[in-house]
């Protein structure tokens, strides 16, 4: 972080903070950040749990006549813990409440507010609670205004605002109502980073998607991607990518017959990071087994899971 901005005085004339968006699996929490940073930060897939991580999106730009700089967060869906490795997607969720100065409660229109699971994480944060009423493009409007008043009584949030973030709307109401929150403060990063995150976070996040997209059942939930070289030179970019799973029948379903499925997933982020990246990627992949690694604690640390 650069010292001579954290270093600056409080100014009036702008505001920055951070925001925090929470919810359960599915429910478009990584498609909302997409939407509000304008940059796929957070992998998409219709898989639940697909993000693992605190991924920050950072945001310069002006709100009427005053400059702003927004963090946001896009965290894990809450989940109760099978593995050591949602105990520590938990422990995500739960810091980025903590030094949150805006929360997005991210909900659809389906799920009940009584014994939300996301209710008892609310309580560590004193930031005001702004619920987002997702996917409105799939009800009525008297279903709407009923959920509504369901979660007006529930937890009486600073906010309640319905939007699709997949059909983009009502994004701009959420954008006005997040900003007008934030507190007066000098930004916390300089203006050109995009995120906290380093460009090899990335590009396993690409691979990882594309496991998603491609595979069933346990076999996305038990592969992990680390990239173990990322050298970048004036024309090409040389990526190893790591792909771990937990058995020897999950590495042959992986390389798929003759390669085919690894082929698949390789083409498919290949192009996905020349896209991300601008440049032209060579990617090499290799699948190795690490027996477990969801519920080994050091193998979790050196994957990154933890704050």
């Amino acid at each position: 972080m650069n010292e001579n901005i954290e270093n600056t005085p409080p100014l009036r004339n702008h505001r920055a903070g951070f925001v925090s968006i929470i919810g359960k699996p599915n429910v478009g929490k990584s498609t909302l950040m997409n939407v509000l940073v304008g940059e796929k930060m957070s992998i998409i897939t219709s898989k639940a749990q697909t993000t693992r991580h605190r991924i920050m999106g950072i945001l310069n730009g002006v709100h009427e006549d005053i400059p702003f700089q927004l963090v946001y967060s896009d965290t894990p869906g809450v989940v109760k813990p099978a593995y050591k490795l949602h105990d520590s997607m938990m422990t995500f969720v739960k810091g980025s409440l903590e030094d949150a100065d805006v929360v997005l409660f991210v909900t659809e229109v389906g799920e009940k507010a009584t014994e939300h699971e996301v209710l008892p994480l609310l309580a560590r944060t004193t930031a005001p609670v702004i619920l987002v009423l997702n996917k409105i493009d799939l009800s009525s409007e008297e279903e709407l205004k009923r959920k509504m008043n369901e979660w007006e009584a529930e937890i009486q949030p600073a906010a309640i605002i319905p939007i699709s973030a997949l059909h983009n709307a009502n994004i701009q109401t959420l954008f006005d109502a997040v900003i007008t929150r934030l507190p007066f403060h000098p930004p916390y990063f300089a203006e050109d980073e995009l995120t906290d995150k380093p460009e090899r976070f990335f590009a396993s996040e690409i691979v990882r998607e594309k496991i998603f997209l491609n595979y069933r059942q346990e076999i996305p939930y038990s592969s992990e991607v680390v990239i173990s070289e990322f050298k970048e030179r004036d024309d090409i970019i040389v990526i190893r990518a790591e792909i771990l799973v937990e058995r020897k029948s999950q590495k042959g379903i992986i390389i798929g017959e003759k390669g085919e499925m690894l082929k698949k997933v390789g083409m498919q982020a290949r192009l996905d990071m020349e896209a991300f990246f601008g440049k032209k990627v060579f990617l090499e992949q290799h699948v190795k087994v690490e027996p477990d690694w969801r519920s080994n604690d050091r193998k979790l640390r050196q994957f990154g899971y933890e704050e």
